[in-house]
């Protein structure tokens, strides 16, 4: 359908568009939020203090103009509006000048990324303080707007006052990436805002719904993202809370709800809460970390969630998320700039439970993660092994890599300590790294790891996952499969079939946050107050082990890597990683099978030389970990 038909009183089932303003968010919004300030609501009196202060002349880092044109709306005092007109009028007025002068705009800066909040910013400005925005200046912000708009979805003939102005069209067909959040921002923000008011601004509405939502962005996620969660990682993953704020924006503004439109959705609710780990102060650091290389727990997660608990109000996860945000290291908005959110979205109708009685284990095949957890308390353990897709420019070279937490980091991502957020190469991941003649032989993107058995029951979790397609094309690389079987709660049996020739030559290799001391086949380091044993049970002849420091980069600051290095050929690696040594009497039978004791009894785990698959002895059972994906309870 044509949304932009669907006006108001139309009767149509779709959309319905405001011709009055205010038009965007308030008319279903306005009383409550004009509630929580009379009751002097601690969130709204934060938000309102904050907005008094920058209107009041303080210099607020990446202060919104739309918090205080919302103050305006909410409280009918004249000068919150004053100060946000003047504010993106400024804005407008910089961009004339630059396109005066030849230049381009802000706005078309970093391939526009900030084309949705620069117009977004002004879209809710001009719709919520409409009347007090002169004619002269409403047609000059709407034009700036325009072609703004016009240039993110038509990059070879984007121009600035009539002169050529072409870019990159970077992103503008891939929903996967967090550009493209922006420009979904600017977009329906415009359209919802000007329609009927500039030419073209109804197209938008179209754009935004038809083309881009059902069109593009929907079915892609429903093929691509099941379960949930972003393939750029947690650190620029975390930008899809901008779009679960247009879902709810849109269903505000028009009646229409399309947060369920994709599963992806409600999914994304479950698999950030598994992404945080058990002390809720960190998510897992997967993929570029710019922002924070460590991974912290911030503002956008707080923001993420409760966005999504917004949207599911009456879903049974979302009282368990409302536990977490409670209970979390950022129980509230930490940035002035975030406090508008701790605002908007303060929803007591949604009261806090536990986070226990959630599943244990979680896997979201889209963005190819299994986690799992020996509990929800804080001293839980907690694992996460990455197989699956690798399609984004953000994501890493880690396939196959783990993770292992427990009141700290036992295994990590190396990206930790370093400077920048950004190593990407093999080389800092707790997988297998094959070398050709002292050369990493890096994972390509574009291919994807198969996950060929998942499987979980009491006390355990079992991985298979064929990572050969990451390395097509590699010379002397015929077969990389890991299998990773979590016995519960603090031993994980990892088990790798590598098939290399030539001059390919094998490294098992895990990154650690202390140096590991080395004794025969085994190895030790305490991190966390804890001590994580690594017991090579089985191997190829030859292994040499050693600890690479990675402060030996300039971009490091800390972290060392454990290697176990061994030539080329078809081998067979067996490990143990136990935590304060909770399994004992370790012990290989042969190649492929350990036996070990855990304070449950004795654990028998035999895997398959030649294919995927393994049986598991425990607890008096004998359990056939076979080919096959099981769906894991939530």
């Amino acid at each position: 359908m044509l949304i932009a038909a669907a006006c108001s009183g139309s009767g149509s089932d779709g959309p319905n568009f405001a011709s009055a303003h205010p038009r965007v968010y308030l008319t279903a919004n306005k009383d409550r939020l004009k509630a929580a300030l009379a009751a002097q609501e601690p969130a709204a009196m934060r938000f309102a203090a904050m907005v008094d202060s920058w209107v009041g002349g303080a210099n607020i880092y990446a202060f919104p103009a739309w918090n205080a044109a919302l103050m305006g709306q909410l409280t009918g005092d004249p000068k919150y509006c004053t100060a946000a007109v003047a504010a993106v009028d400024q804005t407008v007025a910089m961009t004339q000048t630059a396109i005066s002068s030849g230049s381009p705009p802000q706005v078309a800066s970093d391939d526009y990324l900030q084309v949705g909040d620069i117009i977004g910013d002004l879209a809710l400005t001009y719709d919520w303080c409409y009347s007090a925005i002169p004619s002269d200046r409403r047609t000059a912000w709407l034009a700036f707007a325009q072609q703004a708009v016009t240039n993110v979805w038509n990059p070879t003939t984007a121009s600035w006052g009539g002169k050529a102005a072409p870019w990159s069209g970077w992103a503008i067909d891939d929903p996967a990436d967090n550009y493209y959040y922006s420009f979904l921002r600017a977009t329906m923000l415009l359209g919802l805002a000007a329609h009927g008011e500039v030419d073209g601004a109804d197209a938008w509405l179209t754009q935004f719904h038809d083309t881009k939502l059902m069109g593009e962005l929907v079915p892609e996620f429903d093929r691509d993202l099941v379960g949930g969660g972003s393939r750029e990682g947690t650190g620029y993953g975390v930008s899809l809370r901008g779009l679960w704020d247009l879902y709810d924006i849109w269903q505000a503004s028009t009646g229409e709800t399309i947060a369920d439109k994709t599963t992806h959705t409600r999914a994304s609710m479950l698999a950030m809460t598994h992404q945080i780990v058990p002390t809720l102060d960190r998510v897992a650091p997967t993929g570029d970390q710019s922002r924070d290389s460590t991974a912290s727990l911030f503002d956008y997660h707080r923001n993420y969630l409760q966005e999504l608990v917004a949207l599911f109000p009456s879903d049974p996860v979302a009282p368990r998320v409302q536990a977490l945000l409670a209970g979390c290291s950022v129980p509230k908005m930490s940035e002035q700039f975030m406090f508008g959110y701790d605002f908007l979205y303060d929803d007591s109708s949604v009261a806090p439970t536990a986070l226990a009685g959630l599943g244990t284990a979680y896997y979201a095949p889209g963005i190819g993660q299994l986690y799992a957890r020996s509990g929800w308390d804080t001293h839980a353990t907690w694992l996460d092994v990455t197989a699956g897709p690798y399609t984004q420019s953000h994501a890493h070279q880690d396939q196959g890599a783990l993770l292992l937490y427990k009141d700290g980091w036992l295994v990590y991502d190396a990206v930790i300590d370093s400077h920048s957020g950004l190593p990407q190469q093999v080389d800092v991941h707790s997988t297998m790294r094959l070398v050709d003649s002292g050369t990493t032989v890096a994972q390509k993107l574009g291919p994807a790891g198969t996950v060929l058995a998942l499987h979980a029951g009491t006390g355990y979790v079992h991985e298979a996952a064929d990572l050969t397609p990451l390395y097509a094309g590699a010379a002397g690389v015929t077969s990389v499969q890991r299998e990773v079987v979590y016995l519960e709660p603090d031993t994980v049996v990892v088990y790798d079939r590598t098939t290399t020739s030539g001059t390919v030559a094998q490294n098992w290799q895990l990154a650690l946050p202390a140096s590991p001391t080395i004794a025969g086949a085994q190895a030790t380091m305490t991190a966390a107050g804890h001590t994580l044993t690594i017991a090579r049970a089985s191997g190829p002849a030859g292994v040499n082990s050693q600890v690479y420091s990675f402060a030996t980069d300039s971009d490091f600051t800390n972290g060392f890597r454990l290697d176990e290095a061994a030539p080329p050929g078809d081998a067979r690696w067996l490990h143990v990683l136990t935590i304060d040594g909770a399994a004992t009497n370790i012990t290989a039978t042969d190649g492929n099978t350990v036996q070990l004791m855990l304070a449950s009894g004795p654990v028998t785990v035999a895997f398959n030389p030649s294919s995927v698959g393994a049986t598991l002895t425990l607890g008096g059972s004998t359990i056939t970990l076979g080919a096959g994906v099981d769906t894991l309870p939530e």
